[in-house]
């Protein structure tokens, strides 16, 4: 054979049972190449290997080897990670490897956001090749201040994920921090960035999501442009950015692209549904158990004779009701599109007057319930909608067993849970707790862009 054994087959011994490993020879040439073909490619393949070593000679291959993109390898481990990240060895002579970067993933194209839409603004999203989603950062950016730390996530996976930051605007401490944090993380693998969320949180016990994360390129380039530090992943088509405060969830590109007016009142509206999808079914619960007496005197009559047919409590009536809300939420969002949304609209009227009809319900609270779910979707961020909803059944509980106490007590424990919340140091309710005048002007308002710093 013209290959001597020893580093072609301790290559191949490596990559045994590998059976997508696509393995070429020259045999006038004494070279052989490995690479993994669903991972390169084929215009790479034809430039690259399949061009420069075909009617060769031992004489121009030497100086084809001699070309930039041919990077010589000497460790083993290097040159089966090579092959592992989509690059072509060439093994030559048995004495000498050279790997050769032909890499081409196989993704999806750039297409409009999805979960985070706006009416006004850009519409490009990211998607799961990191280096596309990094390319949309760098051209929003274009400053040699923004700087990019690359890091491998997983004993086996060793997944590609991007630390982002500005220098000279983010703070060293967020991203000494971060850092630590990373370096810390032990685990096989990772799949998507919300699971490196999970490994870097340090209140992993709180509902309230105490990272940002994005799929939109400009939401992301904003977060570095006020001092964040952004995370991206490879196949992931979404960005992390920290540390993150509670008002951000509730604020929309669509604020900073129209009038500050209509930004100021979108987000007006936004907190107004805060409230009300925290404390609708709560506030029925506690009246229709305890105090009864507020209710107008015209509406009572009315109200009696819809509790009348009802054979629960108001407690057990709402947690039932809450619960087929939340079962038609989850499968309008587990169908196709076109089947959950009608699902969705069907489902909810059909049980909605089956409900009422049959006297398992009162109209009120069917009124209320529908309200409470409907301005859960006023918030932009589906985190923090998931968040909301989780903390509603919390103050219903608490709404049967004290009334209006219960609920006053129960958004005392959040509030103060809110308030002792840090994230790298940060504060989650910042500015409001601690106060800070000067930056409150981006946070329930949105304040003309000739009042913001710098």
């Amino acid at each position: 054979m013209y290959i001597n054994k020893n580093l072609s087959v301790h290559v191949k011994d490596r990559l045994d049972y590998c059976d997508d490993l696509v393995i070429r020879t020259f045999p006038e040439l004494k070279i052989e190449v490995l690479y993994f073909g669903h991972l390169v490619g084929e215009e790479e393949l034809k430039n690259n290997i399949l061009q420069p070593f075909s009617n060769t000679n031992d004489e121009e291959v030497k100086i084809i080897l001699r070309r930039k993109q041919y990077q010589q390898e000497e460790d083993i481990n290097l040159m089966v990670k090579g092959v592992l990240e989509g690059k072509a060895l060439i093994i030559y002579q048995n004495s000498l490897a050279y790997a050769v970067d032909i890499y081409v993933p196989k993704t999806r194209s750039v297409t409009p956001a999805e979960i985070e839409t706006v009416i006004v603004g850009s519409k490009e999203a990211f998607i799961e090749d990191i280096g596309t989603n990094l390319s949309m950062i760098r051209r929003r950016i274009k400053s040699d201040y923004l700087k990019v730390l690359s890091y491998n996530i997983g004993t086996i996976t060793q997944t590609k994920m991007y630390l982002l930051y500005i220098e000279g605007v983010t703070s060293p401490i967020l991203v000494k921090g971060l850092q630590e944090k990373i370096n810390n993380i032990d685990t096989k693998g990772v799949n998507d960035l919300n699971q490196i969320i999970q490994y870097l949180d340090k209140k992993p016990l709180s509902v309230f999501p105490q990272y940002f994360t994005t799929e939109r390129p400009d939401v992301s380039t904003s977060k570095l442009l006020e001092g964040r530090v952004l995370c991206l992943m490879d196949g992931s088509p979404y960005s992390l950015s920290t540390p993150t405060n509670f008002f951000e969830f509730f604020q929309s590109p669509d604020d900073y692209n129209q009038r500050w007016l209509l930004g100021t009142l979108s987000r007006l509206l936004r907190f107004a549904a805060l409230f009300i999808t925290l404390f609708a079914s709560a506030l029925y619960v506690a009246v229709s158990m305890f105090h009864y007496e507020i209710i107008p005197v015209q509406l009572l009559h009315e109200y009696i004779q819809s509790r009348s047919k009802v054979p629960f409590n108001p407690v057990i009536e709402a947690l039932i009701i809450e619960g087929i809300i939340e079962l038609l939420r989850e499968a309008g969002a587990r169908l196709p599109s076109k089947i959950g949304q009608t699902i969705g609209i069907v489902g909810g009227i059909v049980i909605g007057t089956a409900a009422v009809e049959a006297g398992f319900t009162s109209n009120v609270l069917i009124i209320v319930v529908s309200v409470s779910a409907i301005s859960s979707f006023v918030v932009p961020h589906i985190i923090m909608t998931a968040s909301l909803r989780i903390t509603r059944f919390f103050f219903i509980i608490l709404a049967s067993i004290f009334g209006f106490f219960g609920i006053i007590f129960g958004f005392t424990i959040i509030v103060i849970h809110l308030c002792r919340l840090k994230n790298l140091g940060e504060y989650y309710l910042k500015p409001i707790s601690p106060l800070s005048l000067k930056d409150i002007k981006d946070t329930i308002i949105r304040a003309p862009y000739q009042f913001f710093r710098k």
